[in-house]
């Protein structure tokens, strides 16, 4: 709990009952989920809102491979979870009993930044220490121990152990002087200077220190899905989403914060980050640094310390005018925005936009979003950075479809905990991965709110195959029948289902004014083609047809 984890999330299993009752003892909560993987992923959500770290129990065999993919998740988006996995009695290895005969740590090992067996039971204080301070230590990570059933239920006298403290880490240096100079010179000479933030600027506090430097500099900021919180605080002339915003700018001087080079730049293409543009990327894993584009400066620092620095610094130097490049992001980003809604339009169902454009009216410096969906992500990101929430979290690198009730899960405990409210903006497809934990949130009193835009079907798979194979080609991509509002009422939560943009402002009204659980079904068209959607198949983010709606 010094770590920052004021709840821990888990499904009982007998494997692992040891360490629910031991939390009974210390009334310590523990929120149990109804599937292993929405546990690993309530802990990532808490874990992206909260800062610290995120704790995930699971129980042996099943239980710790259903979390696997949450492992897995956080591997890759740099998420400091601690997962516990029981795991057989080690007098039991090689003898086909039950919920055994795997190696857990070597299935886990690629995706975790430690994995260890524990082995005796006074050995656990130590672990546990150093296992929370791998997770935090940037590049923050998960780290996995698995602890045998005879070893959780082995008798230590607690009088007998040494047990270290969880100090106060340093999460990581700053940059040195020189290099701070070198990126400020660089920039200081450029027409056309951006900053891009990405995950590892949000897990810092550096919402302050970032308008510090953007207000003494005049540089235009940008920032991926999980940095773009840190833009709330920003005049909307010095900032925007990282694709809805930076395609099609062309900056000649990009300081990228965090961000890695892959799926939220294009690639390495040029075609957000031009290649012709001076680079400076900031980054702990130097590993990451140029990966996949040529940089001018490439700097091993933590992030929220090089923002600190940075924030420090600039208002010490002259730094040209750059009004006429922040007019001109302006209203690049304002085109975009007018065009993606002069295209909004349907004879029949409610167009995902508008949907999303209505949800986003309900948000601000107190709302936590999370998007799960491949269509609804990719039609809420084109509002999400106007809204300015508190947060916004969404499925990363893995892309894996059905997180999101999870992390939403865990992202409301941490967010309600500063007097803020989560909305979960998700798919019909990928809500079902996870429907009975609407129960989760009824039984612990956890007031979610869930948005189901419900275009029945798995929309970009279907987008797709109309694309590569053809109209009369589609096959297993229609999910026709059903309710989800009704099954969450059959939970317990509160329930709305609405077709138009009017009823769902209504309806969002109704479910955020109450301390409850509720979801919030709206049926939406399936056939507008997302922007990003548009570009990912190859083609341009707006159609012919659409310049001129």
């Amino acid at each position: 709990m010094a770590a920052g984890a004021d709840a821990v999330f888990g499904l009982h299993g007998a494997h692992i009952d040891t360490l629910f009752q031991a939390l009974l003892d210390h009334r310590r909560p523990v929120i149990d989920t109804r599937h292993e993987a929405a546990a690993g992923h309530a802990a990532e959500g808490l874990a992206r809102v909260s800062g610290g770290l995120g704790v995930a129990l699971l129980t042996a065999g099943g239980g710790f491979t259903n979390g696997l993919t949450s492992i897995a998740n956080a591997w890759l988006d740099r998420t400091p979870v601690l997962y516990i996995a029981g795991s057989g009695p080690r007098r039991d290895d090689e003898t086909n009993t039950l919920q055994a005969g795997i190696d857990q740590i070597a299935m886990a090992k690629p995706v975790t930044k430690w994995a260890h067996r524990v082995l005796q039971a006074d050995h656990l204080p130590r672990l546990v220490a150093q296992a929370i301070r791998v997770a935090l230590t940037p590049p923050r990570g998960p780290v996995l121990l698995d602890i045998p059933w005879d070893v959780l239920t082995e008798m230590v006298e607690v009088g007998d152990l040494n047990l270290p403290g969880i100090e106060q880490l340093s999460l990581g240096a700053g940059p040195a002087r020189r290099d701070l100079d070198a990126a400020m010179d660089q920039l200081g000479k450029a027409q056309r200077p951006v900053v891009v933030l990405g995950s590892e600027a949000s897990r810092s506090s550096a919402a302050i220190s970032l308008e510090r430097f953007t207000s003494a500099s005049g540089i235009p900021a940008f920032a991926d899905y999980e940095a773009l919180h840190l833009l709330s605080g920003l005049p909307d002339s010095m900032n925007g989403g990282l694709v809805q915003g930076l395609h099609g700018l062309r900056p000649d001087a990009v300081l990228m914060l965090g961000v890695r080079f892959g799926l939220n730049t294009a690639h390495g293409s040029g075609a957000l980050l031009p290649h012709d543009a001076e680079i400076i990327q900031v980054d702990p894993d130097a590993r990451e640094l140029g990966r996949l584009q040529a940089i001018a400066q490439g700097v091993a620092a933590d992030v929220g310390a090089t923002l600190d620095a940075l924030a420090e610094a600039a208002p010490l130097r002259s730094w040209p005018n750059w009004d006429g490049w922040r007019t001109r992001v302006q209203e690049h980003i304002a085109e975009r925005a007018r065009r993606v809604a002069a295209a909004a339009t349907t004879t029949g169902r409610l167009h995902p936009y508008t949907a999303s454009a209505a949800v986003g009216r309900h948000i601000g410096p107190k709302t936590v979003v999370v998007a799960d969906g491949a269509l609804t992500y990719l039609w809420f990101s084109e509002v999400i950075s106007k809204a300015k929430p508190a947060g916004f979290l969404c499925h990363g690198y893995l892309g894996s479809m059905g997180v999101g009730f999870g992390v939403a899960l865990g992202a409301q405990w941490a967010a309600g905990r500063r007097g803020q409210r989560t909305i979960l903006v998700t798919g019909d497809g990928a809500v079902g991965y996870s429907l009975a934990e609407f129960d989760t949130a009824v039984r612990h009193g956890i007031p979610l709110v869930v948005v189901v835009m419900n275009n029945q079907s798995w929309g970009a798979t279907l987008h797709f195959q109309q694309f590569a194979v053809g109209p009369n080609r589609i096959t297993n991509t229609r999910l026709e029948n059903g309710s989800y509002a009704q099954a969450a009422a059959a939970f317990g939560a509160d329930h709305y289902r609405v077709e138009t943009a009017e009823a769902l402002d209504e309806a969002l009204s109704q479910a955020l004014s109450r301390d409850r659980p509720a979801c919030i079904e709206v049926m939406v068209a399936i056939d507008p083609i997302p922007p990003e959607e548009r570009v990912i198949m190859g083609g341009e983010p707006f159609a012919a047809e659409d310049a001129d709606a």
